[in-house]
């Protein structure tokens, strides 16, 4: 590996940040400081630790930023579906999807690294 940027599931949890700014658009203002920022900040964290796990020494280091990113995929998990029951978005297919393959990804590289 070159660079994080050669990995699959950094370059999918990229587009998966810009899937989650589009639908936080939509959310009413008065959520700006909240779901909106909350969504944002951990769809964020993903592909950002991803980034700084691939830049650190030794496998174990790595795995363990990747974990983190696992746990802010769960957390973007969670605030889509708040999300839904308040009426903010209506479908999540597409994203739950988006949700599936990522956090695939991510177990199977975690997996590969500590094997």
């Amino acid at each position: 590996m070159k660079s994080h940027k050669d990995l699959k599931v950094w370059q999918e949890s990229m587009d998966f940040v810009v899937k989650i700014y589009d639908i936080t658009e939509h959310f009413p203002s008065k959520e700006a400081f909240g779901l909106t920022a909350q969504l944002r900040r951990a769809s964020v964290s993903i592909p950002s630790n991803i980034a700084e796990g691939a830049g650190r020494k030794g496998a174990k280091e790595f795995s363990r930023f990747l974990f983190i990113a696992l746990g802010s995929l769960s957390e973007v998990e969670t605030q889509l579906e708040i999300s839904q029951r308040l009426g903010y978005v209506a479908h999540l297919d597409d994203i739950n999807n988006s949700i599936y393959f990522i956090r695939n990804m991510l177990s199977k590289l975690i997996k590969s690294i500590n094997n």
